[in-house]
């Protein structure tokens, strides 16, 4: 066994929704304090030189700062005091590799077209356009910090806060209450309703990956591939496209954009072939070992979810 399944009786049922509580509030205190972290900074600064508050490439600085460096400690102090777990470790092979990063892809693309049509709907009921935040910081900012905030930073600090911290100390109600709860917890902290489908989907099978593995490198990786291909590569083939669209443009450019199709095409032609069959993975067959009402009806979680529910409702309205 890769883990320990923990055994639940009526008798514990109250110490495991105080756990899960705690999870809560401890993400619920990471999410407000980047917030506080934002606003004190941003008025230091505003005082000092109010330019460089509309410099979005210093923002976005700012922003990773605030979210990711500041509340480590505070975060990593709060969860230390619940006991973890380790997971066996697994290596991955080549094609394994492949399969996870194009399952990944996958999910992301089905969860962005989820994404997509409910923002459709309530631009068409509301007349209120929901942005994108990571598409706007994609379009906006040096492509350069793109690779380092969104396709490295990013990634790291985010696989390290939801899947290595979290599953490492859920992991002992079963592998499906970890999946589900790195899944909520990721999808809810994004803050927006255009990020959250994709988010649960991804976060959902990161933490499968890390819990197949029990090394966090693999969800590290694979974040990072799909989120430099989401970024870098993407605004280089969209600029090429464009070319090719205004006939003025070069070999370089139409291999490019050749390129770059035949790579989607693939990862998703991988990635739903093998979605397909794991129905059949044993782990996915599991039944969960805790009751959904005990992880999220719970004063932490409630917290949680109410505050970056009010977020993402604030983008709407």
């Amino acid at each position: 066994m890769k883990y320990c399944l923990k055994q639940i009786t009526g008798v514990n049922l109250n110490a495991d929704k105080k756990f899960f509580s705690k999870i809560g509030f401890n993400y619920f205190t990471m999410g407000l304090t980047a917030i506080l972290f934002q606003i004190l900074i941003i008025n230091i600064i505003y005082f000092i030189n109010s330019d460089l508050i509309n410099n979005i490439n210093f923002l976005s600085i700012l922003s990773s700062f605030c979210n990711y460096i500041l509340p480590l400690p505070i975060f990593i102090y709060l969860m230390r005091k619940l006991d973890s777990q380790k997971i066996k470790k697994e290596r991955l092979g080549i094609k394994k590799f492949i399969i996870y990063l194009s399952i990944s892809f996958t999910l992301i693309l089905f969860g962005n077209l989820i994404g997509v049509f409910i923002t459709s709907l309530i631009l068409l009921v509301t007349n209120n356009t929901i942005v994108n935040p990571v598409e706007n910081l994609i379009n906006s900012t040096d492509i350069l910090l793109n690779v380092v905030l969104i396709s490295f930073i990013g990634p790291i600090f985010e696989e390290l806060f939801f899947r290595k911290l979290l599953i490492d100390r859920t992991i002992k109600y079963g592998a499906k209450a970890s999946i589900i709860t790195s899944a909520i917890l990721f999808a809810f902290f994004h803050g927006n309703l255009s990020q959250f489908f994709y988010t649960f989907l991804l976060g959902g099978f990161l933490a499968y990956v890390y819990i197949k593995t029990g090394r966090i490198i693999y969800p590290i990786i694979i974040h990072m591939v799909l989120n430099l291909m989401g970024s870098v590569v993407s605004l280089l083939s969209d600029g090429s496209l464009t070319a090719i669209m205004n006939s003025a443009f070069t070999i370089t450019e139409v291999i490019t954009v050749l390129i770059y199709t035949i790579l989607i095409l693939t990862l998703l032609l991988i990635g739903t072939f093998n979605l397909l069959h794991y129905k059949k993975d044993e782990l996915l067959k599991e039944k969960m070992q805790i009751p959904l009402k005990t992880i999220f009806l719970n004063y932490g979680m409630v917290c949680f979810i109410l505050f970056f529910t009010f977020l993402i409702i604030n983008q709407i309205v």
